[in-house]
Order: C-alpha cells, then structure tokens, then sequence
C-alpha cells in the first residue's frame, strides 16, 4: 500500500501467512497421498494456524481503514511456491517435505523479525505481531524437529 509503511507490513505478512498456508496444506496432500496420515494431519494444522493468523491481521488491517487484497506481489507469488520443490520430491520421502516446509518457514521467521523490528510498526499492533512471531518461530521449530525425527 502506497503511502502507508505500517499498511505495507501487514501486507507482507498477510502474504507471508498464506504462502504458509498453502505451502502447508500442498505438505500435507503430499504426505497423505505418501502414507503419513500423521504427518499430513500436523502439517494441515499449521495450514489452519497460518489462515487465523492471517485472518487476525486483516481484521487489524480493517479497523484501520485498510483492505488487504488477495492477489499478492510478484514476490508473493514467488514465496507461494515454497512448496513446489515438495511436489518435485522423488519416492515417498517424508524428510524432503519436510525440509521444505521447515526452509518456507525460515521466511516466515524473518519476515516477522523484520517487521518487528521495523520502527513503522504502530506500537498498538506490536502485542499482536510479536504473539504472532512467537507461534510462527514454535511452529518452525517442530516442522525442523519433525524433519530431524523422520531422518533423510
């Protein structure tokens, strides 16, 4: 959004949270179709954690006035394709799902640390993005646990 910095960091991890959840879901499509029914139902929480989350900022977006629009930037699209190289993953391995999800996931941290760090962040929505940060770095961290645990 043009003109307003603190709109344009909602945007981006609005965009962020959906490429996670697609790249989630696409994971657990993946996983189930393979025979990890387990995995694959892990993976379509954190699909269904990344929609509230991104459900959440939008509702902060509209008190202030601001819609965020589906379509996404041409990084967007790019970062929605985090899951791609699963679908190109050979066999029924679900360590390579995984270390994919856990790689999109690093974006995910990093784009929630640089909005947090960026000094346009109205101090109202700080409480808001730093619980979000927090439940993005705890699922980051057990999709890693889960890659190291499944071995590759």
């Amino acid at each position: 959004m043009v003109g307003n910095p603190a709109a344009t960091i909602l945007e981006e991890l609005v965009e962020t949270l959906e490429d996670g959840r697609e790249g989630f879901r696409k994971a657990a499509e993946k996983l189930e179709e393979d025979g990890y029914p387990d995995l694959a139902q892990r993976m379509t929480r954190y699909s269904d954690q990344r929609a509230r989350l991104s459900a959440e900022l939008r509702e902060i977006a509209l008190t202030q006035g601001v819609e965020i629009e589906d379509e996404g930037t041409v990084a967007a699209a790019l970062h929605r394709g985090w899951m791609a190289i699963a679908d190109a993953a050979t066999g029924d391995d679900p360590h390579a799902v995984l270390a994919v999800a856990e790689s999109g996931e690093d974006h995910a941290v990093a784009e929630f640390e640089k909005a947090l760090q960026n000094d346009d962040l109205p101090a109202d929505w700080r409480p808001v993005i730093s619980a979000q940060a927090d439940t993005v770095k705890t699922a980051h961290d057990e999709v890693r646990a889960l890659r190291d645990q499944v071995g590759g």
